[in-house]
């Protein structure tokens, strides 16, 4: 096996919002390298469509390795979900070597005129807690392992909210930019002991996501490739930032050319 991914061959990700369009895809591609994988997903409803999603990858899998992959619901708009989760995946398949934390509402949408009296400190703070605050706590949860073998990876999805102030409202594009300086802080911290903490900023921009799933005209406009994202470009960034440890402290932009520059 050559190429990217390679390396991770064996290793043990943990995807939250596993069963959305950029966390199917992700799983897929980590599956192909021969990856163990937690498949995170939210609603109980969701239980077949991760069963699914692990018989695919089951076939994905190179004939060379046994990976496993198992399924994990949680609510991560709690803290005490999180850590349930954390704690059943450490039981069921061991530590995570990398950490993909996906998930993430977006709460109501006001958009770029709305009125910010519409959003209340509850909802404002719900959002953040489910963006923000419980990819804080599993980082926290899973950075001691992977300071012990110094080798991790911690990878976030963002979305350009964070830089522009997106289509939504205050508390989503808030929380997205909270990811930014966390990831700042974690990877001056922890990129010496082998914990590179990037940031994916695609999330507002990417087709085939329940968030983006009825995009209007003005939005797309905005986009100079003319179209959205494919979950599968997007799964291919997290393979290339899982495979690179030179790759930290960094906010990778993958949105059609909308932003200029980084942020």
């Amino acid at each position: 096996m050559s190429g990217v991914g390679s390396s991770l061959k064996g290793r043990l990700i943990l995807i939250t919002g596993c069963t959305g369009g950029i966390g199917q895809a992700t799983a897929k591609a980590f599956a192909r390298v021969g990856c163990s994988i937690a498949i995170h997903y939210n609603a109980a409803s969701s239980k077949a469509k991760a069963e699914t999603l692990i018989n695919h990858l089951k076939i994905l899998a190179p004939p060379d390795v046994k990976p496993r992959f198992a399924a994990f619901q949680a609510d991560l708009s709690r803290y005490d979900e999180a850590r349930r989760l954390h704690a059943e995946v450490v039981s069921v398949l061991g530590n995570p070597d990398i950490l993909f934390s996906n998930h993430g509402i977006a709460g109501p949408k006001i958009g770029p005129d709305g009125d910010i009296r519409d959003i209340s400190p509850d909802i404002f703070e719900e959002v953040w807690r489910t963006n923000t605050g419980t990819s804080f706590l599993l980082a926290q949860l899973c950075v001691p392992y992977m300071e012990s073998q110094h080798w991790g990876r911690i990878i976030f999805t963002s979305s350009v909210a964070a830089g522009n102030g997106g289509v939504i409202g205050p508390h989503y594009a808030s929380s997205k930019s909270a990811l930014h300086g966390l990831v700042h802080w974690l990877s001056l911290r922890y990129a010496k002991e082998g914990i590179p903490t990037p940031v994916l900023t695609s999330s507002s921009v990417t087709a085939d996501t329940a968030m983006m799933a009825n995009p209007s005209p003005e939005a797309k406009s905005k986009i100079p490739v003319g179209r959205l994202g494919k979950p599968d470009e997007m799964a291919d960034i997290v393979l290339l930032l899982a495979s690179n440890g030179y790759m930290t402290n960094k906010v990778i932009v993958a949105d059609g050319g909308w932003t200029i520059g980084g942020f």
